[in-house]
């Protein structure tokens, strides 16, 4: 389009020149120079353009779309949004029958209750049998005194023999008390010292099934990760979820979005990051959106070696070299604008070199934004 212009406004100079005033005289020297002239210099300002100031007929609007999946199972009992309309982060998307999950948070906690009651019991079986321990000992030293008292008074000849065997007996019969009290104390000190963080095994057990519960009851309400909205809504209330992410309930568009130019290879060699950038998209024909070069993918598929076993294949004719995507950053003053998923228009990036016949590249970019007003089909 802008070659079309140049070469008009070249022709009105030349009609001027010779035709008009008859500056010049209209001979094969002068119409050999008259077309020589357009020829090769449009040839070179396209290929200098083509050069440090890229142009794309391929720019994509890309959105991020969420495959949600319900960390539970149930029927829904609530499907509060509509398809395409906007949607707030944290905003309710639908809802799964709470109750078997209110159920089992209610058992547990039953349990939970039970489970600290015996562990309270516990500490004080542990209490009373401390107490029983000290009680044997104190009754075992007293016993072990009167052994010797009487020990003494039979070598002396004072004492009666019967009442110390009696007093050994007593004794013996102490130690073995002690045995048992200390038996009974080691297995109440062994279950209570069974505890994590700080709570006995059995009750940390119910806790975490209880926090799992509660957590499993608080995921029957699926709520927005992003501003956005659903698309194709499907879901109805009486549908069946579960937990699997190979069938989503529900494809979410959110409103992030990513602005892509591609390229084809040799054109992206005076491309840097931060240069200026403008694009146009067929939805909003006239408008003309400023952006700078955040990155260059320098990757795409034909690159990637497929993970087999099999040798590669030399027989097949080539394959056409593949395309390269240069990210675009969006001027903050657009990012109010909507930019739908899968839009498509054209742009061109502006590099640091020849700046003087960037120009003309805007002036095409503005032009190509007038002609996509027109609709240009027979029925």
């Amino acid at each position: 389009m802008m070659e079309a212009i140049l070469l008009g406004i070249y022709s009105f100079f030349v009609w001027l020149i010779f035709f008009k005033f008859k500056w010049l005289p209209w001979n094969n020297v002068s119409m050999v120079i008259v077309i020589t002239i357009p020829v090769v210099g449009l040839t070179v300002l396209v290929m200098l353009l083509n050069v440090f100031a890229p142009s794309t007929a391929d720019v994509r609007v890309y959105k991020y779309v969420v495959n949600i999946v319900p960390q539970v199972r149930g029927r829904v009992i609530e499907v509060p949004i509509e398809a395409n309309q906007p949607i707030k982060r944290g905003q309710v998307l639908f809802k799964i029958d709470p109750t078997p999950y209110q159920l089992t948070v209610k058992s547990l906690e039953a349990q939970l209750a039970n489970a600290e009651g015996g562990s309270r019991k516990l500490r004080e079986e542990l209490n009373a049998s401390t107490s029983k321990s000290a009680a044997v000992r104190a009754q075992l030293e007293l016993m072990r005194k009167r052994v010797t008292q009487n020990r003494q008074l039979v070598t002396s000849g004072a004492g009666d023999r019967f009442a110390l065997e009696q007093a050994q007996a007593n004794l013996k019969d102490m130690e073995a008390q002690l045995a048992g009290a200390i038996a009974g104390e080691s297995q109440v000190r062994a279950r209570l010292s069974a505890t994590v963080d700080d709570d006995q095994a059995e009750v940390a057990q119910i806790k975490a099934q209880l926090e799992n519960a509660k957590w499993e009851l608080s995921q029957t309400t699926v709520v927005a990760p992003s501003d956005g909205q659903a698309v194709n809504l499907q879901l109805r209330v009486g549908s069946m979820t579960a937990a699997l992410p190979v069938t989503p309930v529900m494809s979410y568009v959110e409103n992030a979005y990513q602005v892509v130019a591609l390229y084809q290879q040799n054109e992206l060699h005076q491309v840097a990051s931060g240069d200026e950038a403008e694009f146009t998209l067929k939805t909003n024909p006239g408008v003309i959106y400023k952006a700078k070069v955040e990155s260059i993918v320098w990757a795409q598929g034909s690159g990637q070696s497929p993970n087999t076993l099999q040798l590669p294949t030399a027989g097949v004719g080539p394959l056409p070299p593949g395309r390269f995507a240069v990210r675009l950053d969006i001027d903050p003053k657009f990012q109010s604008e909507l930019f739908p998923a899968g839009a498509v228009g054209d742009g061109a990036i502006y590099t640091q070199h020849l700046e003087v016949i960037q120009i003309i590249r805007k002036v095409i970019i503005r032009v190509g934004a007038k002609i996509d007003y027109l609709v240009l089909k027979l029925h």
